[in-house]
């Protein structure tokens, strides 16, 4: 009876962690991430499965050491940044990022666009209609209630695995291209191949995901907790990803039909696996699109707020976290009148804010490594040497990625 008590105590402590890891492993599926992955499938077949692999060890190795700096210290990424690197330096990096998240968010709307127009919904509809309730979510409700939609959302994105299915999909080739992929190697390849581990890690994240545990007010005695909690959303992201490539390859890829983004996936798959697994696939893309569309803006609201003093957090009230509140909105705002606004340049927008991205990503990562290794910072919790050995690998291997997808187009064809 005791040893009943004692596993069930254990599971209520867990399923209070649980949200963080799963919600920041999810987001990573947001519009761009599924458009990269449709396209993969659309073009390579199954052949870029395997680059799951590398991008599930390395948004492990990164969530955890976020999640375990947040949790020791108390403090936000962007706290950390401006007590140690100065306000100068902290100042370039956030415009950099505010920009490049606005650019962002703009993407995702892009995303709820496109998803509903597939119902015949129009954008002139959709995306006010979204932008006013994700508004409502974030700043009439509570951290808990966000969170709970949010791990929903998380959920919903499995209706993936359905639309892959009814794709008929030939399962011993794709064992075969996990082991034995054959993708000739050239800019094209090489760019898909660092777009789908590139898509996994971006800037903002590392803010949100150390932000979010300090929110939770986890504790390190129950780090182990966080870690289960880390894998089950790194293993969700991949599984989605992975059900991503193999219902457009297994579709598309065999009928030779190119899209140039996952609204076009979605309309592509109805005459090919039906209009129901047609409705899914934009179902799904709806889904991701307006929890990336949450998120973005709150986790920029946050590290902005962080980095500069100001008070932030969704359990607060508008006069006690004016400055949270304002920023969020303005970032909502500015995304939502962008899509609107007739002929905008998305693809343009989308590009640039990805750019920035790439350029600002590994002083992020460095920065992070840096403040991990810092006894003054951590105590006990610097991490282990194969800690450092795995993390600056990681690390390393994401600069080097990035250097060669912002470098590659002046050697492309």
């Amino acid at each position: 009876m005791f040893k009943n008590k004692k596993i069930w105590s254990r599971i209520g402590l867990f399923l209070a962690i649980l949200g963080p890891g799963i919600i920041t492993g999810s987001v990573d599926n947001d519009a761009g991430g599924i458009t990269t992955y449709a396209v993969s499938g659309a073009v390579y077949g199954y052949n870029m499965i395997w680059t799951l692999i590398p991008s599930f060890i390395v948004l492990i190795i990164i969530q955890e050491m976020n999640a375990r700096m947040g949790i020791v210290t108390g403090k936000g990424l962007a706290d950390l940044i401006r007590e140690n690197a100065g306000v100068k330096i902290t100042f370039l990096i956030f415009i950099g990022l505010l920009i490049a998240d606005i650019g962002n968010t703009t993407t995702e709307f892009a995303g709820v666009a496109g998803s509903l127009e597939v119902f015949g919904v129009s954008k002139y509809i959709s995306v006010p209609l979204v932008g006013a309730l994700v508004w409502i979510l974030v700043v009439k409700g509570t951290y808990q209630l966000a969170e709970r939609i949010f791990l929903v959302f998380s959920v919903s994105l499995l209706t993936y695995v359905v639309s892959a299915i009814m794709g008929h999909p030939h399962w011993g080739e794709i064992g075969t291209a996990i082991v034995h992929p054959q993708v000739e190697v050239n800019t094209k390849s090489l760019a898909m191949m660092i777009g789908i581990v590139g898509t996994t890690i971006a800037p903002w994240m590392q803010f949100y995901m150390q932000s979010s545990v300090i929110e939770k007010g986890l504790e390190i005695k129950n780090f182990k907790y966080s870690m289960i909690d880390i894998v089950v959303g790194c293993i969700a992201t991949v599984v989605v990803a992975f059900f991503i490539i193999v219902a457009c390859a297994s579709t598309l890829h065999e009928k030779g039909i190119q899209i140039n983004e996952a609204k076009d996936a979605a309309l592509a798959l109805k005459p090919l696996a039906g209009e129901f697994a047609s409705q899914v696939f934009a179902f799904g893309l709806f889904v991701a699109s307006i929890f990336s569309a949450t998120i973005l803006p709150l986790a920029t609201a946050f590290y902005v707020c962080e980095a500069f003093g100001f008070e932030a957090g969704i359990d607060k009230k508008w006069d006690e976290a004016p400055e949270f509140y304002v920023l969020y909105t303005v970032i909502l705002v500015l995304s939502v009148l962008i899509i609107l606004w007739p002929n905008a340049p998305l693809i343009a927008i989308s590009l640039w804010s990805q750019v920035i991205n790439g350029l600002l990503l590994p002083v992020v990562l460095v920065s992070m490594m840096l403040l991990v290794n810092n006894k003054k910072i951590m105590g006990e919790y610097v991490n282990k040497p194969v800690q450092n050995i795995i993390g600056w690998g990681a690390v390393t291997v994401l600069i080097g990625l990035t250097v060669t997808l912002l470098v590659m187009p002046l050697f492309g064809k």
